[in-house]
């Protein structure tokens, strides 16, 4: 995996630490085999600000579920027969680009702030 861009900034950190790249790939890494674990289709040729914004949707998206009830270890995309459907993560579509899913992540994170909270 590659870093989007490789700017002013990220010269100068590299010059600085010269294990940055294997920091940078290494975290990469850490959070693709997060997404992966939780379902999330991801390539290794997508970027790490990409993946990154990714991760981040997909937690947002978790701490809503959390927060009205939901069960992460049974409404998940790996679950057959989720608790309530509102609370799986969509699936990310075919050839779907990052920041579209991103979005669609938001949209239902969103969605789920008018769902009913679930009693415990």
């Amino acid at each position: 995996m590659q870093p989007d861009s490789r700017d002013d900034y990220e010269e100068l950190e590299g010059a600085l630490d010269p294990h940055r790249t294997e920091e940078v790939g290494a975290a990469a890494a850490e959070a693709v085999a997060r997404l992966r674990d939780r379902g999330v289709t991801v390539s290794a040729s997508e970027g790490v600000d990409e993946v990154a914004a990714l991760l981040d949707a997909v937690e947002r998206f978790e701490a809503v579920v959390k927060a009205h009830g939901g069960d992460l270890m049974v409404d998940d995309l790996k679950s057959s027969r989720p608790d309530d459907q509102h609370f799986v993560l969509p699936r990310r579509l075919p050839g779907e680009r990052i920041r579209a899913y991103v979005a669609r992540i938001d949209e239902a994170a969103a969605g789920l702030r008018r769902h009913p909270r679930r009693r415990d």
